[in-house]
């Protein structure tokens, strides 16, 4: 697999796609991606996990409204990790992720994820490389087991924002009075440690790759939408799911 490289691919969409056109795409796949949800319940042969990484102000949460928010909610449940507790920091590191891996017929999202503990432990210096790389192996082994024993699909997207567009964003939340609720004044410290996320993240990418990443650009919220939506509709699509029959 070829390394992927953050800086070489562009935070926007293509420049001759039609926003207007996109986001009426947007609106028919959700339409649809509503019944498959329904027949994925129903069935109970599958789950899905979507994993949703990216910086601050990437528009994670965004996601799970503008995208998720639209199916119906006894399918669907999102866990945010947030700094462990106590409880959670005596156990390994994916004790508390795997509580949270869905059953059969649901939909998981992880708002941040069990990758943090490759990410900001490392940016930060609280992980050393050769725990780094342990920590890869067992994320491997993880995925590979809820693929293999759960029936377990798995999606992974990194909300791929530039510098500047999250600067933007960060800062809004000084002004904008319905986003105040989420100004965090340690975010725009994290944000000066932009370049050796993105090596961390690079390094994330490459060496917890069995399940690829899809590398979202994230500055124009109309098209992060439109990719994620279509990525969980093609997934959904080809699981040749059907409604069961009546029980006997």
């Amino acid at each position: 697999m070829e390394k992927i490289r953050l800086a070489d691919i562009s935070t926007r969409a293509p420049k001759d796609l039609d926003k207007k056109e996109t986001k009426e795409k947007t609106e028919a796949i959700l339409t649809e991606l509503d019944e498959l949800q329904n027949l994925l319940y129903a069935e109970g042969k599958h789950s899905v996990l979507v994993v949703i990484q990216g910086m601050d102000g990437s528009g994670k949460d965004g996601v799970i409204r503008n995208v998720f928010g639209e199916l119906n909610p006894q399918g669907v449940t999102v866990k945010s990790f947030k700094v462990p507790t106590a409880e959670e920091y005596a156990h390994d590191f994916l004790w508390r992720v795997h509580q949270h891996a869905p059953a059969k017929g649901m939909i998981q999202l992880f708002n941040r994820s069990h990758y943090e503990e490759i990410l900001v432990t490392r940016v930060h210096k609280w992980c050393d490389d050769e725990s780094a790389r342990r920590k890869m192996k067992a994320i491997n082994d993880f995925e590979q087991l809820i693929q293999v024993h759960n029936s377990t699909h798995i999606l992974k997207f990194y909300l791929h924002i530039s510098p500047e567009e999250q600067h933007q964003r960060l800062t809004e939340r000084l002004h904008d009075p319905t986003k105040m609720w989420k100004y965090n004044e340690k975010d725009l410290e994290e944000a000066k440690l932009w370049n050796i996320y993105m090596q961390v993240y690079e390094e994330a990418f490459e060496n917890c790759n069995t399940v690829p990443w899809t590398i979202v650009p994230a500055d124009q919220n109309w098209y992060k939408e439109y990719i994620i939506a279509s990525a969980l509709h093609q997934l959904l699509m080809g699981l040749d799911m059907q409604y069961p029959g009546l029980k006997k």
